[in-house]
């Protein structure tokens, strides 16, 4: 121990995912004087692979960027290439894309809620909400053929269009979410000892979440009103009404704390029916691709010159591609900057003056993705192992349901 107190590292496991990630924390007793990380473990070269392919070639290979929110990659991918090309979405496969995103978003937030609740110590509620996440993943598979990897985007358009079967099917999905809905906020948002776990736990002020350049659930659950499908109006999204979520429209008031995270991710699942309900009710008649024939589109494409970049709302946040054509049949360019590389700044200040035992439940609480922020190799470093660190977790939480008489 030293006068500055003492320092070690939480990973290259990381504590929420089974992804790899370091975060090195200076400690007093049991309370986090300071924070930082370090990426890297994971570089996968998907850049540079994708400037060796032509651009329908790199759909699929985009889609493989995140094993949970993939739609939102290949969406933003096709965006930034039909910005370059001049390429016209015809409306009913914009409306089709967008029913897809927010199937995705449904799904990933659930998932989440079973991460988060399993790092807290609470199994019993990580086994209900991915049960309830099967029905998502139901729906998905009977629209696209995939349960996780859609292949629902191309340029120019969808892939597959809304039958009456498929439409049939999806809003029995709604219903069955409509009800299950009231249950699913009940446990994440009422239950006192997730409310004991994670109020006033990792705030991120609504001036850090703007400093750190935070996106998504994560900045929204901190007052920040940042959506790119309200400030973007694209897809079908301009046909809607669109309001970023912050928790005060749950609890009439914004902390900034994992709470909010959760009460934004919770109120975002009731959001994204309203929305997949309204694209079903509103969806134009009419074709589903700008170019049935990939080789007349894929020369259409690769004949195009200039800059692009598309952009997309994704379940973690904000999606960036930006894309460089220049007239030859792969890109000179092509860089993705998805949100957990944004959002992994505000672990900083979240865990600073926050207790050991909390990091799981902090670091948890931003939805990291690893694979997607990763970019380089750097060195290795003194771990906390992710057993000791769970079972500091689990304690604490044990310790408060004990206090609290929640046995």
């Amino acid at each position: 121990m030293s006068e500055e107190g003492f320092e070690f590292s939480v990973g290259p496991v990381h504590p929420a995912l089974k992804e790899p990630v370091r975060v090195k924390c200076k400690v007093e007793g049991e309370k986090v004087k300071d924070a930082d990380f370090e990426l890297s473990q994971v570089h996968r070269g998907i850049e540079w692979a994708g400037t060796k392919r032509n651009p329908v070639q790199i759909l699929y290979l985009s889609e493989r960027i995140c094993g949970i929110c993939n739609i939102c990659h290949t969406l933003a991918f096709s965006r930034a290439v039909e910005n370059i090309a001049g390429i016209e979405t015809p409306k009913r496969a914009e409306y089709i894309r967008t029913l897809t995103a927010e199937l995705e978003r449904i799904h990933s937030h659930i998932l989440w809620a079973g991460v988060a609740a399993n790092e807290l110590g609470f199994d019993s509620v990580m086994q209900y909400t991915w049960k309830t996440r099967e029905k998502i993943l139901d729906v998905i598979e009977h629209m696209t053929g995939n349960r996780i990897t859609k292949a629902m985007i191309t340029i120019g358009g969808a892939r597959r269009d809304v039958t009456k079967e498929r439409e049939e099917k999806i809003r029995e999905g709604i219903e069955y979410y409509r009800k299950a809905y009231d249950k699913l906020e009940n446990i994440l948002l009422q239950d006192k000892t997730i409310k004991a776990r994670t109020k006033e736990i990792g705030v991120l002020t609504e001036k850090e979440a703007l400093e750190t350049c935070a996106v998504g659930p994560t900045a929204r659950a901190s007052g920040v009103g940042k959506d790119v499908r309200k400030t973007e109006e694209y897809g079908a999204y301009q046909d809607l009404e669109i309001e970023p979520i912050t928790p005060d429209m749950y609890h009439g008031e914004v902390n900034g704390d994992v709470y909010d995270r959760i009460a934004c991710r919770v109120l975002e699942i009731k959001q994204s029916l309203d929305i997949i309900e309204d694209c079903l009710n509103m969806m134009p008649s009419g074709d589903i691709k700008y170019e049935e024939n990939i080789p007349k589109l894929l020369s259409e494409v690769q004949g195009a010159e200039g800059e692009g970049i598309g952009r997309h709302e994704a379940p973690r946040g904000e999606v960036i591609h930006h894309v460089k054509l220049v007239g030859e049949e792969t890109p000179e360019s092509w860089r993705v900057r998805a949100p957990t590389y944004n959002n992994l700044l505000s672990w900083i200040p979240m865990l600073k003056s926050e207790q050991i035992a909390d990091i799981p439940i902090i670091a948890a609480s931003i939805d990291p993705c690893m694979s997607c922020a990763n970019r380089a190799v750097v060195k290795d470093g003194t771990a906390l192992e992710k057993k000791r660190l769970r079972e500091l977790s689990r304690k604490k939480t044990k310790e408060l349901k004990e206090e609290l008489g929640d046995v």
